[in-house]
């Protein structure tokens, strides 16, 4: 009954004063035949588990071993007393063919289990190429986002050292009552301000200061910042007003310098955001990955225990021919050996069963016993068989 029928609806002592709650309580004595009891019904449980589910493995419903060293069953030792070798000889058959039919029955699950785990296989494949395009992919957005952060940080820079110079030249310009901006240049060497030779002077420093002829001079404004701003590519106009203004034109492309350096900027700190969320996440598929894994070690041990049954099964026929061929052996020594006449008749004890009938009833039974033994080839004519029922 196992729990019992305490358990089951219809207890109303349980539902009126228990809570409808009932105590289970199983009692077994140690080192006893309890333990074998409890192991009886472990293995009926599991065996009809087995059959509900279609999970026999190699494991068949026969009649069971009468002999745990020979592993032959009853219907074998019928075959050998009934004195008809063709009866052995399909028991044996029919032991085989159902333990085929079993390992067939297992192999037919696990080639299904199989292709199931080809598909999980390449599922996994697929998922993990894509985990390590994401991770290709992520390592790269990481240095394309260091990339740009540092961009962004040295266009801020130059923006503000620009500024600063341009607002130092802003507080510094000269301009007349009409608001034009004057050029009040002077140069070391050159007491006139007349632009011509002001500007001829700037022609002979760019052609001969310090170079040899092949050499090239470039004209630059540098401010408080650092930064060295030039007009016309740093040449020198060969017109003289031009040539003067050179300084002052360089000063005047600041405000477009901020202007571009402030559009770079904007345009690449677009991509920061899509890049931050590239580095700071995590690939989406990652517990599809992981349960497609698991799945398939599941799938794995499933396989390996349909197969362990399989592998038992063959390494239990092994020994027991091996324990035949042995048997084999022995018989042909008794064979050899020179055997009293007293000692080769055959004869069967059935004292235990029939202890309780009449003497001619023994007689007969003998008697009977006997010419069903005289039937038997000679091979099996020579040894003795005695059979004890179990009381």
């Amino acid at each position: 009954q196992r729990d019992g029928r305490a358990v089951r609806k219809g207890n109303e002592v349980a539902k009126l004063y228990a809570d409808n709650k009932v105590d289970v309580i199983i009692y077994a004595v140690e080192k006893s035949l309890d333990s074998y009891k409890f192991n009886l019904l472990h293995n009926k449980q599991l065996f009809i588990e087995q059959l509900k589910n279609n999970r026999m493995g190699s494991r068949t419903i026969d009649e069971g071993s009468m002999d745990e060293k020979s592993g032959m069953n009853f219907s074998e030792y019928v075959a050998i007393l009934s004195g008809n070798t063709d009866l052995l000889e399909k028991a044996k058959l029919e032991k085989k063919i159902a333990g085929l039919e079993s390992e067939r029955q297992a192999f037919i699950r696990s080639k299904s289990d199989l292709l199931e785990k080809a598909k999980l296989e390449k599922k996994i494949a697929g998922l993990e190429s894509e985990r390590q395009a994401f991770i290709r992919s992520k390592s790269s957005s990481r240095s394309r986002l260091e990339e740009v952060m540092r961009a962004v940080d040295s266009n801020r820079e130059l923006i503000g050292r620009f500024r600063s110079d341009w607002d130092l030249y802003q507080s510094r310009v000269q301009k007349d009552n009409e608001g034009n901006i004057l050029n009040p240049i002077t140069l070391k060497g050159v007491e006139s301000k007349d632009p011509k030779c002001i500007a001829a002077k700037l022609t002979e420093i760019n052609e001969s200061k310090d170079l040899f002829d092949l050499s090239q001079n470039k004209f630059f404004v540098m401010g408080e910042s650092g930064m060295k701003y030039s007009y016309n590519n740093g040449k020198i106009a060969t017109d003289p007003q031009l040539a003067c203004m050179n300084f002052l034109n360089a000063l005047e492309k600041i405000p477009g310098l901020i202007e571009k350096y402030q559009a770079d900027t904007e345009k690449i700190a677009k991509d920061i955001p899509v890049l931050l969320e590239v580095v700071n996440g995590s690939w989406r598929k990652e517990e599809q990955l992981k349960d497609l894994k698991t799945e398939l070690a599941t799938l794995d041990r499933k396989i390996q225990l349909s197969l362990k049954p399989i592998e038992e099964e063959e390494s239990q026929q092994e020994g027991t021919e091996m324990m035949q061929d042995e048997a084999g052996e022995t018989k042909e020594m008794e064979q050899s050996c020179p055997i009293e006449p007293s000692v080769i008749a055959p004869s069967v004890d059935t004292s235990v069963a029939q202890s309780n009938r009449p003497l001619e009833s023994n007689g007969q039974s003998s008697s009977a016993t006997q010419s069903a033994m005289d039937r038997l080839p000679s091979s099996l004519a020579r040894k003795v068989f005695i059979v004890r029922p179990k009381l």
